[in-house]
């Protein structure tokens, strides 16, 4: 089978052969419908900073991912082939599909273990089913499980990508009042979609609105800065973003408003199958930009430039 190879920072992806797995003890192969194009694969191609991520290389990208069930390991017999699954990227010890021992979609195929597999209903494409293992799971994940919104609380959205668009969408699912921030006009421009009851190009514009939760899905720096400056007193920041791996912020409204600096990565199969049960209703169905396999390296270069609505994801053929 041919993937899309990472060599490296600053070097470009290669499309290689490689063999096709097989299910070892505790493993299913999945064969790939759909995978995601992430920003964070951006960032790993150029920043050497997250080479400590990638101790094999070369090695195949894509994070997430969502197929058919092909082969099934020893001890995995409650699994067929057959089963329409999606795959939390990350393993308990930190390692995650596409990343460390673990080849990613990018190419046809991958390996899974009961750590990332998760049933995906009928009524869940295969296309919205992989968008949701890293931008609808990491999204939920920060603006539920670690931000904490709910009915009746006023929260900020930094950024309308991928991310920003289904954390925005799922606060206003559960009746929280969102605002949210994005330089695009394009993205601010979803805005009636989401159910937004603001938007402007900075948060900073929402100060007056006493938000209690702001979740940045940029992390751009200045975007970390803003949301600080933003929050109501006792609010809680979460960072999600990693556009930029630095930030310069003022502490003064951090100490004077007593606020809670949080992180959040990727998110747990329980937040996954949650966010399929929201997409199952239908009142969540982020924008899609579908790609073929080797469209791939060209859809992270327009990720680089900036400005892309919705999520970029590959579809492969069945078979």
């Amino acid at each position: 089978m041919q993937s899309w190879r990472f060599h490296g920072t600053n070097q470009p992806l290669t499309l290689e052969d490689v063999e096709e797995p097989h299910a070892g003890p505790g493993e299913v192969v999945v064969e790939v419908r759909a995978a995601g194009v992430c920003h964070s694969d951006v960032t790993a191609l150029d920043d050497p900073g997250w080479m400590p991520m990638f101790f094999r290389l070369p090695m195949t990208l894509g994070h997430e991912n969502a197929g058919v069930i092909t082969e099934v390991g020893e001890g995995m017999e409650h699994w067929k082939v057959g089963d329409r699954v999606g795959l939390a990227p990350v393993m308990p010890d930190g390692d995650a599909i596409g990343y460390g021992k673990w080849d990613g979609g990018y190419g046809p195929s991958v390996r899974a273990t009961d750590a990332n597999i998760v049933k995906l209903p009928d009524e869940v494409s295969f296309e919205l089913g992989a968008m949701a293992t890293d931008a609808g799971l990491t999204a939920y994940h920060a603006i539920v499980a670690v931000g904490g919104a709910a009915k009746g609380k006023k929260v900020g959205v930094i950024g309308l990508g991928g991310l920003g668009y289904i954390g925005a969408r799922v606060a206003v699912l559960l009746g929280a009042e969102v605002y949210a921030a994005d330089v695009s006009p394009a993205a601010r421009a979803l805005a009636d979609d989401i159910g937004l009851a603001g938007v402007a190009e900075s948060i900073t514009e929402f100060k007056d609105k006493g938000l209690e939760v702001i979740v940045d899905y940029a992390g751009f720096g200045v975007t970390t800065a803003a949301m600080l400056e933003t929050l109501a007193e006792f609010g809680v920041a979460v960072q999600v973003g990693m556009g930029r791996l630095e930030s310069t912020i003022n502490t003064y409204p951090l100490i004077i408003n007593q606020l809670q600096l949080r992180g959040s990565k990727s998110g747990t199969k329980e937040d996954l199958a949650a966010l399929y049960e929201l997409m199952k209703s239908g009142e969540l169905n982020p924008p899609i930009n579908l790609i073929t396999q080797a469209e791939i390296p060209e859809a992270l270069s327009k990720l680089r430039e900036g400005g892309v609505v919705g999520r970029f994801v590959a579809q492969y053929p069945e078979g």
